[in-house]
């Protein structure tokens, strides 16, 4: 018996075990890149003695097999695999993948899954290499390639040879690409802004009818949570993901992707950043204030005040309900007090709602203060019109001007 002739292997012996059945010993295998294997070669026993294009395909993957027994690579350590800087690359920017597995390791080789197929990554085009000696000294190679497209996604593996055979595969590594796809928008509902220990839901929407949503932590290489979309009352699709218990540290600044069931690792651009921030640790409570008052007529100037005897760097004032990131306005000291006017001019009925306002230090602005207490605006209706004749009082013409107040 020998190995398949496409196959090119080599050092193939054959005995007979115990039970008078023909035993294979795993050959070293020079497949040429881009050979296919079903993925159920990897997976299924093998039946009867006959040399089966399974068996084939197995010896062209270098694993060992026997009649009648599950594919196994011996006791050599299961390599890891990982992508750097990370396995979420942005379209055209270059990625690395490494294999780490043993000291003994002789050759590295990846794999990518394509449906129920396994393929050898090919030599040229979009990688630089397919077999790779290890680092000396070490015990892991790398791969890199010089942009990453859509084609370049997908689900990839590594192995390696030692001089007892090859190992098993390692665990997958899932590389995306971004970038495929117009962005969602992320909002907090009902704020940005958490108090220390609280919760908060993110919602991830597009109009575009991705089925799934991702979001992603900064700082973290995998994502936070991945959600099935639904379609909102307004038409839009969204995900709505809880998040907390948050607190003071680490940083929340969280993106979301979109992408499509029949290309899970083809995402779309990532949504403008959003940060949760932390009320409540910084140990002081500022005022706020309104002129001329908190009843107000549409099309009026109106300046909510921020205050504080604490020494603050950044005042930020927020609306209930509003998903946006809060206004942010320097400090400014004046008589003894550290405050920031936020005007409004001219007021619409948009305008109605409570407000509170908190302050921030530069050194650590998603950490907030105590919130102000809560100031409602009301806004009445439009300005009252006087009517103004012109002309002579037989031509009836009339024009209406807005009252000046």
């Amino acid at each position: 018996m020998g190995c398949s002739p496409s196959c090119e292997a080599a050092d193939v012996t054959t005995h007979t075990g115990r039970t008078g059945l023909r035993l294979v010993t795993p050959c070293v295998s020079v497949c040429p890149v881009g050979t296919e294997v079903p993925a159920s070669a990897l997976l299924e026993p093998e039946r009867g003695d006959a040399m089966t294009p399974t068996l084939t395909a197995l010896l062209c993957l270098g694993l060992s097999v026997g009649p009648r027994t599950r594919v196994h690579a011996g006791t050599l350590p299961k390599p890891t695999i990982w992508a750097e800087p990370s396995s979420v690359i942005p379209w055209w920017t270059s990625v690395t993948i490494w294999c780490q597995g043993s000291l003994e390791a002789q050759e590295y080789r990846l794999l990518k899954n394509e449906g129920n197929l396994w393929t050898w990554v090919t030599q040229g085009g979009l990688w630089t290499w397919v077999a790779q000696k290890p680092l000396e000294p070490g015990d892991k190679a790398n791969l890199s390639t010089t942009y990453m497209t859509d084609r370049s996604a997908g689900r990839y593996h590594c192995r390696y040879l030692s001089p007892t055979g090859w190992s098993e595969l390692s665990d997958p590594l899932e590389l995306v690409v971004t970038g495929s796809h117009g962005k969602p928008q992320l909002s907090a509902l009902p704020s940005p802004v958490v108090a220390s220990g609280g919760n908060v839901t993110l919602q991830c929407a597009s109009r575009l009818g991705f089925d799934r949503f991702v979001l992603m932590k900064e700082g973290e290489r995998q994502p936070s949570s991945t959600l099935d979309s639904q379609r909102a009352p307004s038409g839009q699709f969204q995900a709505l993901f809880p998040v907390g218990p948050v607190t003071p540290s680490p940083r929340w600044t969280f993106r979301c992707h979109g992408y499509y069931n029949n290309a899970p690792q083809v995402w779309s651009y990532p949504s403008d950043p959003l940060e949760l921030l932390v009320s409540g640790q910084l140990p002081y409570t500022p005022s706020l204030s309104v002129q001329p008052g908190p009843m107000v007529t549409s099309g009026e100037n109106v300046t909510l005040r921020c205050q504080s005897r604490s020494a603050v760097d950044t005042f930020l004032l927020s609306k209930e309900g509003a998903a946006g990131p809060p206004l942010r306005l320097r400090s400014k000291a004046r008589a003894g007090q550290h405050q920031a006017k936020f005007s409004m001019h001219p007021v619409t009925s948009a305008h109605r709602g409570t407000y509170r306002c908190y302050g921030s230090s530069s050194t650590s602005p998603h950490l907030l203060s105590q919130p102000s207490d809560p100031l409602e605006l009301r806004v009445s209706g439009e300005r009252p019109l006087t009517l103004t004749f012109q002309g002579s009082a037989s031509s009836g013409r009339m024009s209406r001007e807005s009252q000046t107040q």
